[in-house]
């Protein structure tokens, strides 16, 4: 049944000319790679069974399980099964990752023994898996490895038969790659010539050539017992591009190579490759002699399949020469080893051979005897090779289906798993986004609460400050005015000192308070300088009530006003002090018709010029406190009058719209 598998894998013909012997070879050499000592291998069975009785150890049972598993694959496909699925089911128990999936392995190889190329590929996909899973949780990372690149080649093994090159061929690279990885020489040198072969198959020959030589090169360095075979095959690759000197040289190495490693069946093919290429230089005695050779090899091992292959083109050989009798010889005799084993495929060419041997001797009646057997032969090879084509093409749409619904599910699985990367990412970003705007929210809050600190350390200075000018102011007016009028300039007073403290607490005044403190402050002024001026504060309609503004901001520019405009000014004066909004801005501004910036410079008056330059100074460092809490512009201008119809000062506060809550 092996043979029968091996042998319905290649192509037939329907011609009835001469027919070419290199598909033949080709099919010697699957032959050669599936079979094996059977003897050695059952004495190894043996062996491991009696060491599998005395073992307790669950992992040391399926790895003993499994390589009894592999040496009966090509003994008895079926044992196969029986020891892998033991070697599954403790693995299973265990979670033996790495024994489930050799166990995988073992099943996929069995499989492809019996043609059941669907099954094969399933058990290979499922190592595969586990052979992943292993590379996690075990620690043996070479061993895995090397089990993970055995897979992939199998199943590049199963495609190149099924005729699916391009998957074959990425499965070989995955497994090349791997075993490069892990240095695992006789690993590359293999997957490298499967590759050249796949290539050779496709008739791609300088691809062929490139791969199968640098599996040579790796073969020689390690000394791998199949170089000879690999020369071999570059050797038929230069004879069918016709570069038969370059073919005959590598057949002669092969032919030493074979010559120390005693491979008797990779030797007796290569006589047969030698046989075509003296064939082709019209060399019939060492053509002869190299058939002849091939066939006494493959008697001594006792391989009738090989030998009918040579006693068939010994018989090609003598019938180009003409020597009929000598060819039905040996025609017949390769007809009796192909009928003795089965092989379909080689009964088809030896009776169209003898047809045309018994045609050429003028023995019609054998000729169309076997001829027919010959029709009857290539009938049953073509119903055999287009069942055979059906069930693959119907294995290939089958399997190519499961393939994609996995495909698209396993497409569906990478998705989910990026987008729920995608997604923590973006979680951690909104987090680390968040977690900043709180920092920069608790540090713009700490700079806040500084700034209207050092707005209230300035409010305190300001209030010892007005509290010296007025007591200054008390002191004149009791001297210059007697204790009648003391006493009401102190009524007015206590009121303005109640109203300002009470305030002076708060970063913010609301606008009527402002005006009343103001107010009170401008009646005392009068009081004191005997009506040497009026006032008037007026607010727009544009002022909300809840507008608020610092305390004592506005007071020292009326102060500096009344002091260095009005008092020296000959005649009466006036003070306006106006507010309004514009463009989202509170606009304070304090007019007087008093003497101007430039007469009062010239009096020189030192003690109040002080009171002036300080107050000044810490109004400019709370307008800057006020735009570092605001984020808006609080800025002061003061203009001097000087046109002919008015003379005096004007001072413009320019402050942000706060609102008292």
């Amino acid at each position: 049944m092996i043979l029968k598998n091996i042998l319905y894998i290649c192509q037939t013909t329907t011609k009835t000319k001469k027919v070419n012997s290199k598909s033949h070879q080709i099919i010697s050499f699957f032959f050669f790679l599936i079979c094996a000592t059977f003897y050695a291998q059952n004495v190894q069975i043996d062996s491991l069974k009696r060491i599998l009785g005395g073992t307790k150890i669950d992992t040391v049972k399926v790895n003993q399980y499994n390589k009894i598993a592999d040496l009966y694959k090509e003994i008895d496909p079926d044992q196969t099964f029986f020891y892998a699925q033991r070697a599954i089911v403790v693995s299973l128990k265990k979670e033996y990752h790495f024994g489930l999936a050799t166990a995988y392995v073992n099943k996929g190889n069995a499989s492809i023994i019996l043609g059941n190329y669907p099954d094969a590929l399933k058990f290979f996909k499922d190592a595969q898996t586990e052979f992943k899973t292993a590379l996690e949780k075990e620690t043996n990372k070479k061993r895995i490895k090397s089990g993970l690149a055995r897979a992939y080649a199998s199943s590049g093994v199963v495609y190149s038969e099924q005729s699916d090159y391009t998957s074959s061929l990425k499965n070989y690279e995955k497994a090349l790659k791997i075993y490069q990885e892990i240095k695992e020489q006789t690993g590359v040198s293999k997957t490298l010539n499967n590759i050249g072969i796949l290539y050779k198959s496709q008739q791609k020959y300088p691809k062929a050539l490139q791969y199968l030589k640098e599996a040579y090169k790796i073969q020689t360095a390690i000394g791998e017992q199949n170089a000879p075979m690999t020369l071999t095959n570059i050797g038929v690759i230069y004879f069918e591009l016709g570069e038969y000197q370059n073919a005959i040289e590598y057949y002669e190495k092969a032919k030493a190579g074979f010559s120390k490693n005693n491979n008797k069946r990779g030797f007796a093919l290569l006589n047969n490759y030698l046989g075509d290429y003296y064939k082709e230089q019209n060399n019939f005695d060492l053509a002869n002699e190299s058939y002849q050779e091939s066939l006494a090899l493959y008697e001594e091992i006792q391989n009738k399949f090989g030998a009918s292959l040579a006693l068939y083109n010994i018989g090609l050989l003598l019938q180009e020469q003409k020597k009929y009798n000598e060819a039905i010889h040996y025609a017949t005799k390769s007809l009796e080893y192909a009928h003795e084993i089965g092989v379909l495929d080689q009964t088809f060419h030896s009776e169209e051979l003898l047809s045309e041997l018994y045609q050429s001797t003028k023995n019609p009646e054998a000729a169309l005897l076997h001829y027919k057997n010959f029709i009857i032969a290539r009938d049953s090879i073509n119903n055999q090779e287009m069942t055979k084509k059906f069930a693959e093409a119907e294995m290939n749409y089958e399997y190519k289906k499961k393939e994609a619904l996995l495909s698209e599910k396993h497409k569906r699985e990478i998705q989910f798993v990026i987008f729920s990367i995608l997604g923590g990412l973006l979680l951690i970003v909104l987090g680390l986004v968040v977690y900043n705007r709180m920092q920069v929210k608790r540090q713009l809050t700490l700079k806040k609460d500084l700034a209207e600190y050092e707005q209230k350390a300035l409010h305190l200075q300001m209030n010892p400050h007005f509290v010296f000018n007025c007591l200054s102011s008390i002191s004149s007016f009791i001297v210059q005015n007697g204790t009648d009028s003391a006493l009401k300039y102190l009524s007015k007073f206590s009121k303005l000192m109640r109203l300002t403290l009470e305030y002076s607490k708060g970063s913010l005044i609301p606008i009527d308070k402002e005006i009343e403190s103001l107010r009170n402050y401008l009646e005392l002024e009068q009081l004191r300088f005997e009506n040497k001026f009026e006032f008037e504060i007026h607010s727009s309609e544009n002022v909300e009530f809840n507008v608020g503004l610092p305390p004592l901001l506005i007071q020292p520019f009326v102060e500096n006003a009344i002091l260095h405009g009005l008092v020296p000014k000959e005649g009466k004066g006036k003070i306006n002090v106006d507010f309004d909004v514009q463009n989202e801005q509170l606009i304070c501004t304090i007019t007087d018709d008093g003497i101007g910036l430039s007469e009062s410079k010239l009096l020189k008056e030192n003690s109040v010029t002080a009171h002036q330059s300080m107050a000044l100074d810490i109004t400019k460092k709370r307008l800057k406190i006020m735009e570092s809490i605001t984020s808006k512009s609080a800025r002061i201008e003061i203009l001097e009058l000087n046109s002919n119809k008015q003379a005096g000062t004007k001072a413009i506060l320019y402050l942000p719209v706060q609102y008292i809550s």
